[in-house]
Formats: C-alpha cells, structure tokens, sequence
C-alpha cells in the first residue's frame, strides 16, 4: 500500500504568520531596523574507529560504518540574509539559559547602534522572551528584550526562516 502523506491544513493563524514573516522580507535593508533569522540545531560528534581506506582515483570515496559517538553540540545560527551574514555559535546545550546570552551578543556585539533588531523565530519554549528574566537581572533582561522584536513562524513554516533552511543544508 502507497504510503499517504497527510498536508497539514493550512488555516487563517498559519496565512497571518506566513504573511508577516514574508512582508519583513520583504522590506529594504534599513541599518537600524535589522532583520535577522535564528534557529539550533544540535550535531552528534563522531569519530572514525578505524582508519578509513584511501581513495582510489576514479572511486568514490569510502568510509567504515562504524564509529566512536563523542557526545553531541548545539549550533547556534544567526542568519542576515539582506548583509551576506551569518554566525554560528556552538554550546553543550541549548536550553534558555544557553539563548539568552546568544541575545545579549546580537543587540550588544553584533549590532549595538541598531534602534531595533527583528528575529525571524520559532516558537520553542527556550526563545520566549522571559527567558531573559531567567538569565539576567531583571534591568538587564528589560534592556535586552526592548532592542528586540520577534517574528514568529508559523507551526509548519520552517521555510520562512532562512537559518532553519541553512542548517538542514
């Protein structure tokens, strides 16, 4: 039996969040006005078991299956698509207390003249913006939290963020 693959239904929550994120693309860059798309992934670290055999010319390169797991990271990806910018940031977790200073680097480092720094996001529980309570005193989180605005994706809309799609490259 031909598998069927079931199309989520696309309703009016879905067209509103796709529609903001599509109109913030499309917007000209404005240095102070940024629009930066985030998403993690986390990555296994794996190591070769044995040594694998030299390429042949003309053979395709080959490696043994087996392998020693190392643990595993998370990836941080900032993405501006408008400036040709990206970042990667690497940690051993990727819970709000690992966000949060990725936060504080954008509005502080990577832009700290910027009036306003809109982030195109998912909506994981470790991005919501009292995450930053938890991590900060609470005039530091306030100041944090006001440089930025979030743009949500909608629930099946990875598409819409451009660091979502460059990690699954």
């Amino acid at each position: 039996m031909k598998k069927q693959w079931r199309i989520p239904e696309v309703g009016a929550e879905f067209v509103a969040a796709m529609e903001d994120a599509l109109d913030l693309d499309a917007e000209p860059y404005d240095p102070k006005r940024l629009k930066v798309n985030f998403d993690e992934t986390s990555k296994q670290l794996i190591a070769e078991t044995r040594q694998p055999p030299e390429a042949e010319s003309g053979r395709v390169e080959r490696y043994d299956y087996e392998y020693q797991r190392n643990g595993t990271r998370n990836l941080f990806m900032f993405v501006e698509p408008q400036a040709g910018w990206r970042h990667v940031a690497v940690s051993e977790r990727r819970t709000k207390f690992d966000f949060a200073p990725q936060r504080k680097w954008l509005v502080d480092e990577r832009y700290p003249d910027a009036d306003l720094v809109r982030v195109v996001i998912d909506k994981l529980n470790t991005h919501q913006p009292a995450s930053l309570d938890e991590a900060f005193e609470p005039e530091e989180a306030r100041r944090i939290v006001k440089k930025l605005e979030f743009q949500d994706t909608p629930k099946h809309g990875s598409w819409l963020n451009m660091a979502e799609i460059e990690l699954s490259v």
